[in-house]
């Protein structure tokens, strides 16, 4: 029997995350390279690449990074080949990557809906197909994790924000993932989903300068938005075998917003 710290270890495995450039892709993926893996992290701009490789090596992380723009289907599977190509297989896959938009309903353009679908779910489905299919079925092992957003779990309260795509999408998330755990549970993959709630970070920078960090923290149980450090203890959960009776959950971290 492997101790509690044996369960964490993610010594020998791999992982691709998805727009883990900054943010909350580069905290997860500093979760999972600081427990052993060996990390693909990729997003639009190599530039952001660059610099987030660079900080997770110092950080002692095997890390490379591969420019993609998900929101085309053409980038996926180039993607999923390099990946191989340098992991050789990929046992997690963090499907990250996603956009926001702002605009009331009635005004909201038809080509911002399209963009946010594409790379909030559209993507998701086909990186995981992908991966699934290539690496993850053939060897009967894979962790998939999914960021939703507590947007994906209700609606927006009147007088705050007005995403009706980017919830609508998210909501997407959250079954996507329920429904690929019951399909893919027969070949030993876990399907789960991370649903936080605000984090500073470059999407959430509008929300936070127009309502004000201490208004948004004020509505949380525990009286504070997330750091850099908040997703890791739930992402490493998912990815590991600390976590491998778990499948088809969705998990919010979002300082008990959800909860109230």
């Amino acid at each position: 029997m492997r101790t509690t710290k044996e369960l964490f270890d993610l010594t020998g495995k791999t992982a691709l995350v998805t727009g883990g450039s900054r943010g909350l892709g580069l905290q997860i993926a500093e979760a999972l390279g600081e427990q052993g893996a060996k990390i693909v992290i990729s997003s639009r701009k190599q530039s952001d690449l660059d610099e987030a490789v660079e900080h997770l090596k110092k950080r002692g992380i095997s890390a490379s990074a591969i420019a993609a723009d998900l929101s085309q289907e053409a980038a996926v599977g180039p993607l999923v080949a390099e990946t191989l190509k340098r992991l050789g297989h990929i046992d997690i896959l963090v499907n990250n990557a996603g956009a926001t938009w702002g605009a009331p309903a009635e005004d909201h353009p038809v080509e911002a809906w399209d963009k946010v679908m594409n790379l909030n779910i559209r993507s998701i489905f086909l990186l995981s197909q992908a991966v699934g299919k290539q690496s993850m079925i053939p060897r009967e092992y894979g962790r998939i994790i999914n960021v939703a957003s507590i947007a994906g779990l209700s609606g927006n309260a009147p007088g705050t924000m007005k995403t009706i795509a980017y919830n609508t999408s998210k909501g997407a998330v959250v079954n996507f993932t329920r429904t690929l755990a019951g399909e893919w549970g027969q070949y030993g993959i876990t399907v789960n989903a991370l649903a936080p709630g605000f984090f500073p970070s470059k999407m959430t920078k509008g929300v936070l300068e127009a309502f004000g960090r201490d208004e948004l923290a004020n509505h949380a149980p525990l009286q504070r938005i997330g750091d850099d450090e908040d997703l890791k203890g739930a992402a490493l959960l998912f990815a590991s075998d600390a976590g491998k009776h778990i499948t088809g959950q969705i998990l919010a971290v979002d300082g008990g917003v959800s909860a109230v």
